[in-house]
């Protein structure tokens, strides 16, 4: 009888779970490894299991440099991607290192900036993304050593930042990333595919891995994939950067991937997709340096003050807007073409 009661005490419990299971729109949050990746209700791929391929069989991994299983699920496609749990810091729309650009053009560039001003990175009609520059001049140097610290987002009448914390020494164990949300802190809990949403639904953030990284999404416009980052005692011995022992200038290696963009957007990363754009870096320069300081300086990490802004969401709408290719976010290891339609060359 003690056994019959249990098993009945059993088959309710079950029943109760799997009814709530069944009207739960999203899963919850979980740190086990899935062989699938689910895209939520509110998506174009709305409440589909995504199966993942063999190169990148699960969607979290402990190991940092591991391939992630991944769908975009704004796309119709609705299909599985392997990528990296971070900026691709080798492909166009990257900004790494001493700021290191690749254009949308696919042509290396820097640009050196200043410390601690702000400089417009991208200028659309619809979309303004601006960086935080911090830096160190050793004594002798004419200029900064310069990287990125901040991130400063205006999309759809909101503003979104990310910014790389201050450490004195690196600890990989501790989250460096701090967000906000039209002016408030936001706080985006640890954790693999940890995910926020904005009202709206049209600004997503999802970190990749534990700490560290994140990947923010803008609605049919922009997917930017973030990573902080440390300036390595190897960095600052190849680099002769001589950096102060109570800084280690955490900063972000950035991947930009974009959908749509005008014929003139500008900044110093917008302008090499526009389709007219000449490139002026000269091929086979060590360290090809494009200027223009006072063409992206900016007042602040929100403002849309530069010489070559051209922000402006009021007549945003009214502007014909081309989809972009990218090549960022290829995977060109499984293959020849890596079902892209594009052949992959080293």
């Amino acid at each position: 009888m003690k056994s019959l009661s249990s098993r009945s005490i059993s088959i309710i419990l079950l029943t109760v779970v799997t009814g709530f299971i069944q009207v739960t729109s999203v899963p919850e949050p979980t740190t086990t490894p899935s062989r699938e990746f689910y895209c939520s209700a509110e998506t174009r791929c709305g409440r589909q299991f995504l199966r993942c391929p063999m190169e990148c069989p699960t969607t979290t991994s402990p190991d940092p440099k591991a391939k992630l299983c991944y769908a975009d699920c704004g796309f119709p496609e609705c299909s599985v991607q392997c990528r990296q749990p971070k900026a691709n810091c080798k492909a166009p729309g990257s900004a790494c290192f001493d700021p290191r650009f690749i254009g949308g053009d696919g042509i290396v560039f820097y640009f050196h900036g200043k410390s601690n001003e702000h400089f417009s990175l991208v200028s659309d009609f619809d979309l303004q993304i601006n960086s935080r520059f911090i830096g160190h001049r050793p004594a002798g140097r004419t200029r900064d050593f310069t990287w990125i610290q901040s991130l400063g987002i205006l999309f759809n009448s909101q503003t979104f930042s990310i910014e790389a914390t201050r450490a004195a020494t690196w600890d990989s164990e501790v989250d460096h990333l701090k967000f906000s949300y039209d002016g408030q802190d936001l706080v985006i809990p640890e954790g693999s595919l940890s995910t926020w949403y904005s009202p709206e639904k049209d600004v997503k953030v999802e970190r990749l891995s534990g700490k560290n990284s994140a990947v923010i999404t803008l609605k049919d416009k922009a997917e930017i994939m973030v990573t902080a980052v440390p300036v390595t005692k190897q960095d600052d011995k190849i680099h002769s950067y001589r950096l102060p022992a109570n800084d280690c200038f955490a900063h972000f290696e950035v991947q930009f991937k974009f959908f749509h963009l005008s014929s003139k957007v500008d900044g110093v990363l917008g302008r090499t997709y526009r389709p007219d754009f000449e490139n002026p870096a000269k091929p086979g320069v060590a360290m090809p340096v494009l200027g223009g300081e006072n063409n992206y300086r900016i007042a602040s990490l929100f403002s849309t003050d530069c010489n070559s802004c051209i922000f402006s969401p009021e007549s945003g709408s009214n502007q014909e807007t081309s989809p972009v290719m990218n090549y960022g976010t290829l995977d060109c290891t499984k293959g020849a073409s890596a079902g892209y339609g594009i052949v992959c060359r080293k």
